[in-house]
């Protein structure tokens, strides 16, 4: 009895066995999904190999950027110069850069660059070159304008600072080291940097792109290859002989060197305004002794005699908020809202004294060459 029992139910199991080889042989789909049992049901959708898709190209600041243009246009108006000094004890020499802002041969470059200069000699991005006569310097802003004579030259399309923002591309174009044209770039750090001591008027552009020793005089460009300011000089990092670039450089502005060649061009100098008197900031200390509402304006710290002015009756001690239409907010924006002043112009001087309010008058002189006030 076992047996025949034992017997039937192997029979069976090999039945089920050969029905499952064969349904899992020629009909798996019978099956279930074994890969899903005990999860949540999932839909999977194949994508549609005809569906429209649309392909965005990538930026161009960040695929496949290049200055290239900018540069190519630019850089045919910047020159090398180099100097020599025989007038010392044995013969210096001297490089630096320049920017050609005039088809006629008139260059920018710093004062610096030719000061003291017996000769002055300017070599083309094309390897031209030409002795250059000086046709006068601003050592207020270290800028002055030479002349050269060529043919075919290329002058440098001028920008606008104004347009500048902090963070945008900036290119400097010059002869670091004499080593020849070279171009860094950077970003604008920042704008209307003062007091920092160099020039009697700062208004500086800021920018890491790297300026080295030689770059001084030469070209900062936009993105798109227009002059936006001369590059003067840099903080170094380090002492002695181990000073390096620490990434902050300083520009002139291009209105500034426009407004500066223009008149040095003309008639061979600068003339600014000059009232005779110097000024110091206020403090909030001082505001508050004086009863002032903020600490706007200046103090007058000294006033020379028979000056403008001495003549408009400003006293040591008043304190000077506005000219003519013009906030004075500190001795920076005294400095250079004068220096603005047309020699001969009528000058309106906005003065606090003893908590009164003043209008005082004057006329504007020129300022002298080596001034100790505005």
């Amino acid at each position: 009895m076992f047996k025949k029992v034992w017997l039937g139910l192997t029979q069976i199991v090999t039945v089920l066995v050969l029905l499952a080889f064969i349904v899992i042989t020629l009909k798996p789909q019978w099956l279930p999904n074994l890969s899903t049992l005990g999860r949540d049901s999932v839909s999977v959708k194949r994508a549609d190999p005809n569906a429209n898709l649309t392909f965005k190209q990538a930026p161009a600041n960040l695929a496949g950027l290049s200055y290239h243009e900018a540069v190519a246009k630019a850089i045919p108006s910047v020159v090398r110069i180099y100097t020599t000094n025989s007038a010392t004890a044995g013969i210096e020499k001297g490089s630096g850069s320049g920017v050609i802002i005039d088809k006629q041969g008139y260059i920018v470059t710093n004062q610096h660059v030719i000061s003291g200069a017996s000769q002055i000699q300017v070599v083309l991005d094309d390897n031209r070159d030409a002795a250059a006569k000086l046709v006068g310097v601003d050592p207020d802003n270290d800028l002055a304008v030479l002349k050269i004579d060529l043919p075919d030259l290329t002058s440098i399309t001028m920008g606008r600072e104004d347009e500048l923002r902090v963070g945008d591309v900036v290119l400097a174009i010059g002869n670091p080291f004499d080593v020849g044209q070279s171009v860094s770039m950077g970003i604008v750090s920042a704008l209307h940097r003062t007091k920092m001591g160099v020039n009697t008027f700062e208004n500086f552009i800021q920018t890491d792109a790297a300026i080295n020793e030689g770059n001084s005089g030469g070209a900062l460009i936009d993105s798109n290859g227009n002059l936006v300011g001369i590059n003067n000089f840099i903080v170094n990092s380090g002492t002695g002989n181990n000073t390096g670039n620490a990434g902050v450089g300083f520009a002139i502005p291009v209105s500034t060197l426009q407004q500066v060649a223009e008149e040095l061009i003309k008639t061979g100098k600068v003339s600014r305004g000059y009232i005779g008197a110097s000024s110091q900031n206020i403090t909030p200390q001082m505001a508050k002794a004086f009863n002032l509402p903020n600490a706007n304006g200046v103090i007058i710290a000294s006033v020379a005699t028979n000056g403008p002015a001495a003549q408009a009756g400003v006293q040591v001690g008043d304190i000077l908020t506005k000219i003519n239409d013009t906030e004075i907010i500190d001795v920076n924006s005294m400095v250079n809202v004068v220096a603005q002043l047309k020699p001969g112009e009528a000058v309106k001087l906005g003065i606090q004294r003893n908590g009164q309010g003043l209008e005082l008058k004057t006329t504007a002189g020129e300022r002298p060459a080596v001034a100790t006030a505005p």
